[in-house]
């Protein structure tokens, strides 16, 4: 198996919405830094070696369709020439909405942990990288950000990419994998509510959690999305 969609767009453009309909549509399972968590044993040591220069892409995807989010969307141009079949699909969003949502989750100003915990440090550092002390400054965010998607834009052969506002729905992303529109509508996921089922389910803060909990809990929270998804026609999750 080897990954036939690449995920280009940068974290909260939608990406997980993407991840639940990918593999509703069959292309599942699909890669997102949520499955580095579920799999933090296996998979931190490996995204760790890839940071260094050493990336094994097919230990990181086995058993993997596509890839969307963080750190997958970091590499994705060794990745379109690792898998010269994949498709590319670069998700987007209103560029301040973009600076908002990561400055409210993922990147916050002052950070107060990792997604990973502690052994994750590495992997976090990386991903802020290209912002150092500018992370909170809205217009260099703003500017990367839409640096980012034209580079994106210009440089991915137009035959195998697709830009797409997850508002588009699944025509779009149907038409362009080849597949049929399913009949319930595209499974659209906010994360930001204060009360959402993450926060349901971690019984710590994340940097706390031993690697087996982190594990365990976000595959509950995987488990549960993807079932909630499955039950409701047009669900808001959180």
């Amino acid at each position: 198996m080897s990954l036939s969609v690449i995920g280009a767009g940068l974290g909260r453009t939608g990406t997980l919405s993407l991840k639940l309909a990918l593999e509703h549509l069959g292309l599942d399972p699909c890669y997102h830094i949520m499955e580095i968590a579920a799999t933090v044993r296996r998979s931190l040591p490996l995204w760790n070696d890839a940071i260094a220069g050493f990336a094994d892409w097919d230990r990181i995807f086995e058993g993997y369709n596509a890839s969307v989010d963080y750190p997958g969307c970091l590499f994705w141009r060794e990745l379109l020439v690792h898998y010269p079949e994949a498709k590319v699909i670069l998700t987007l969003r209103d560029p301040d909405a973009w600076f908002e949502s990561v400055t409210e989750t993922i990147f916050p100003v002052v950070r107060k942990g990792t997604l990973l915990g502690r052994d994750g440090l590495g992997l976090s550092d990386f991903l802020r990288k290209d912002f150092g002390d500018r992370i909170g400054d809205r217009a260099f965010m703003t500017d990367y950000f839409r640096r980012w998607n034209q580079s994106v834009i210009d440089e991915v052969p137009a035959d195998r990419l697709l830009v797409l506002n997850p508002a588009d729905g699944w025509d779009p992303l149907c038409a362009f994998l080849g597949l049929k529109c399913p009949d319930q509508p595209y499974p659209w996921l906010h994360a930001r509510v204060k009360k959402s089922r993450w926060q349901l389910f971690r019984r710590r803060p994340m940097p706390e959690q031993e690697p087996e909990e982190l594990e365990t809990n976000t595959r509950n929270y995987l488990k549960e999305l993807r079932g909630a998804c499955r039950k409701f026609s047009g669900l808001t999750v959180c």
